[in-house]
């Protein structure tokens, strides 16, 4: 029987030992009636309660295979959204913190890539010549775009054979909303730069001539993840004369010059099976979130591995931070006494397009 819903005021200010004993006593109560997602960015006092974690490809894929009645998802708000579109219609996807979005997937809304879409129509036939691509980091609306239009939606784990995918139908990209993950996987396919363009939302014809539009391969939408555009190459050249031996391993959102000049470069997932499997007593610099790094430095230090951060300043998804202690033994408390608190609901009209570009992703993958 449903109960009144428990106020979070009541848990904001409560010690985190305290939310400890409440999460663990809920999710005893709440059994397999629960499940809880986490990406690898959460933070640590968090992520010790996932039943299941991964990168945003993996946790896609876990979201459609879940089959408890509530998805807990500690992550953002387009990993919610996805959850939901993925899951059963009587599942429930639920956001511990309503507040924890993504600032890359603000950069691009609907209107604005609409209003792009109308723009490259001027120039272009864009239902024949240009797919649309967008980052998984992005809002529901956006891969019901990608869905309507013959699009698809990528992550960072596949992102070379979705564009391989796209470019079989149609000679042009428009990808949205991380400039340098599609930059990156542009440069990997072999096209040249200056044949991939940067498409500025803010500006008519995204600041591109109709000749810079046309010979363009790659649009690339002005955006960025806050937490990777820190990382730089003398980061990089700083601990190359430091450690001559060591060796450098970054996430495609970084910025362009700085894959470069890394010995590997790939998503999250990667990165962590890259340096489990990797030799033992090497030294790793690496380019994604501190949450990570740090919880990678730990897992491999009995085998001598050595795992530093690349930037010199503190740098984590601070979005993500948003989901502590306090939000998860809100929300679970509140499961536990039968009340549905933050639940994320994808609008019908959105749910199937954007299902059917996930879909193609997951096929393609």
């Amino acid at each position: 029987m449903q109960t009144a819903t428990i106020r979070f005021d009541t848990f904001n200010q409560l010690p985190d030992e305290a939310c400890h004993r409440r999460i663990r006593a809920a999710r005893e109560r709440l059994g397999k009636r629960a499940v809880l997602l986490c990406h690898h960015y959460q933070r640590a006092d968090v992520y010790q309660y996932a039943d299941l974690t991964g990168d945003s490809l993996k946790l896609s894929r876990l979201a459609a295979q879940a089959e408890a009645q509530y998805i807990v998802f500690c992550g953002v708000h387009f990993m919610a959204e996805v959850a939901d579109i993925m899951s059963a219609p009587e599942q429930i996807a639920i956001l511990p913190d309503l507040a924890a979005g993504c600032s890359m997937a603000d950069m691009a809304n609907l209107a604005k890539v609409e209003r792009c879409w109308r723009e490259l129509g001027e120039v272009l036939d864009v239902e024949q010549q240009v797919t649309p691509v967008t980052y998984i980091n992005s809002a529901a609306d956006l891969k019901a775009f990608c869905g309507e239009h013959g699009g698809i939606v990528c992550t960072s784990s596949n992102a070379g054979t979705i564009a391989g995918w796209a470019f079989a139908r149609r000679e042009k990209i428009l990808f949205f909303p991380d400039q340098h993950l599609g930059r990156w996987t542009g440069y990997r396919m072999g096209i040249p730069l200056d044949e991939m363009m940067v498409w500025d939302p803010d500006l008519e014809m995204g600041g591109l001539s109709a000749e810079q539009i046309r010979r363009a391969k790659l649009l690339l939408w002005k955006g960025h993840c806050s937490v990777h555009q820190m990382f730089q190459p003398a980061h990089i050249l700083r601990f190359r004369n430091q450690h001559p031996d060591g060796l450098v391993i970054a996430h495609p959102e970084c910025r362009f010059e700085v894959c470069q000049q890394a010995d590997h470069v790939g998503s999250t997932e990667h990165i962590v099976r890259t340096i489990k499997e990797a030799s033992p007593n090497t030294r790793w610099l690496v380019g994604t979130e501190l949450n990570l790094v740090n919880r990678l430095a730990e897992e491999v230090k009995p085998e001598g591995k050595i795992v530093q951060f690349m930037a010199p300043t503190v740098c984590m998804c601070s979005t993500m931070q948003r989901i502590d202690p306090q939000h998860l033994a809100w929300t679970l408390e509140n499961l536990a006494d039968g009340t549905v608190v933050n639940a994320i609901t994808v609008p019908e009209h959105e749910k199937g397009l954007a299902k059917l570009a996930l879909d193609r992703m997951l096929a393609v993958s």
